[in-house]
């Protein structure tokens, strides 16, 4: 299976900005799709963005124009820069990985906790 491990998450002030990692490693797929969600207490977990083996990409509502999604493919690191965060965006954020045959993994998750 494929793991994934993420960091780069902290304590930001409003309108501040951060950058997320997430390596992954095991028995990668090709063509893939990966992606990072977020959860915050008492609520579901939310697509936040995602990005295809070939770099297409999707993104919240709530995050286009702030955030942004990018894969390095050599690395097997998928990325997501965070600008102008506001405390809305706090929340556990977790990398995820989708490819053939139903198979799928997550994250541990990282803490992302924007002050105001």
């Amino acid at each position: 299976q494929v793991q994934l491990v993420e960091s780069g998450g902290g304590l930001v002030q409003t309108g501040g900005s951060l950058r997320l990692s997430c390596a992954a490693s095991g028995s990668i797929f090709r063509f893939n799709v990966m992606g990072w969600y977020r959860q915050a207490p008492g609520k579901q977990r939310d697509m936040v963005a995602t990005i295809g083996s070939g770099f297409d990409t999707n993104y919240a509502d709530s995050v286009k124009g702030r955030f942004t999604i990018s894969r390095d493919n050599a690395k097997n690191t998928v990325y997501l820069q965070m600008n102008s965060l506001k405390p809305e965006d706090t929340a556990v954020y977790y990398c995820h990985y989708k490819a053939r045959l139903l198979q799928e993994s997550w994250g541990q998750g990282t803490q992302v906790t924007v002050s105001s």
